[in-house]
């Protein structure tokens, strides 16, 4: 296939960048419990969110309206990049990676809507959260599929009889951990459990707390889900490490700082009875943690078909297989 337009990886990368940014503001907005200093939406009291004067951004609205600002920011870039995939990707699975992503900041936008409309409902305020992530998830792996090196080796097509490779494997395993890890950190979060559990590394001062309440389940449930993700994200890194190839291998670094730093940032979250900076810190690292296990899955099918490491799937049914001639 022809090589999409020069600047439409970069642009991809922006989204990605600009989404992150969103996933920071939102956390921000949390942990100084701001979700309700703007309490209209669309508008902002009353006013064109667009037109609404600095001079009143102060306090929790600065934190409010400012992710309003940039959610809208990144909802235009998502259009400009659909267009831009529909118009110039020959790929027509991209493509449709594009309107999914489309779709997607939509339905972000109007669940944050939601979330002030109804007061910050749990249930919505957590999908609220977990969407941003997937949607992140999308604005990276369209960045990984568009950029050179993914190209020169289009991974196979899985309906065409080929598996994946162990390292996307693994990945997709590590990925699916962090995801879990990071739902059960936005019920804690929504549900203001964060410090229900006051120390570190001892629960309630035992080693497995008394579990009589839900707040400390939940808290008790992420710091298990932690040591989970910490062993998910290990057996990737070793999986693209043995795997011989340099991307691979400084994804894997790159999977093992950020995993660490989580859980330095995790104990110190508590530590420090939820420090505004570093509670968001620990979001964004988890947000980047997800995006890097994507990537990794990503590019490790192409780059693992490169060096024909990908084989045929046998049927798991055959006539030879079943004794007959």
């Amino acid at each position: 296939m022809d090589k999409p337009p020069r600047f439409l990886h970069a642009f991809a990368v922006l989204v990605a960048a600009a989404t992150l940014a969103l996933i920071v503001a939102g956390g921000l907005v949390t942990s100084t419990e701001s979700g309700l200093s703007v309490p209209d939406w669309p508008t902002t009291y009353g006013q064109n969110m667009f037109t609404f004067p600095l001079s009143k951004m102060v306090g929790g609205i600065r934190f409010e309206h400012t992710h309003r600002l940039i959610a809208s920011a990144v909802g235009m870039l998502t259009i400009v990049l659909a267009i831009w995939l529909a118009r110039r990707e020959e790929r027509r699975w991209v493509r449709r990676l594009g309107y999914l992503a489309l779709a997607t900041v939509v339905a972000q936008g109007v669940l944050g809507g939601l979330t002030v409309i109804y007061l910050l409902p749990t249930p919505i305020s957590v999908a609220h959260g977990c969407l941003a992530q997937i949607f992140f998830c999308l604005t990276i792996t369209i960045a990984v599929v568009t950029s050179p090196r993914w190209i020169e080796a289009p991974p196979p097509s899985l309906a065409a009889g080929y598996r994946r490779t162990p390292v996307a494997r693994f990945a997709s395993v590590a990925m699916a951990a962090v995801f879990l890890q990071l739902i059960v950190g936005a019920v804690m979060r929504h549900t203001k459990a964060g410090l229900a559990i006051p120390d570190f590394p001892l629960a309630l001062g035992r080693v497995v707390p008394p579990l009589d309440r839900f707040p400390v389940v939940i808290a008790f449930a992420h710091r298990v889900g932690a040591v989970v993700v910490a062993a998910c994200v290990g057996l990737a890194a070793v999986r693209a490490f043995r795997s011989g190839r340099p991307g691979l291998a400084k994804a894997a670094v790159a999977l093992s700082v950020l995993v660490l730093l989580q859980i330095v940032l995790g104990a110190m979250t508590v530590l420090t009875a939820k420090s505004v900076l570093i509670t968001t810190a620990h979001v964004a690292t988890g947000a980047l943690l997800l995006g890097t296990t994507v990537a990794l899955g990503v590019g490790a099918l192409a780059l693992e078909r490169r060096h024909d490491n990908v084989v045929p799937i046998r049927p798991a049914f055959s006539g030879r297989a079943a004794g007959w001639k």
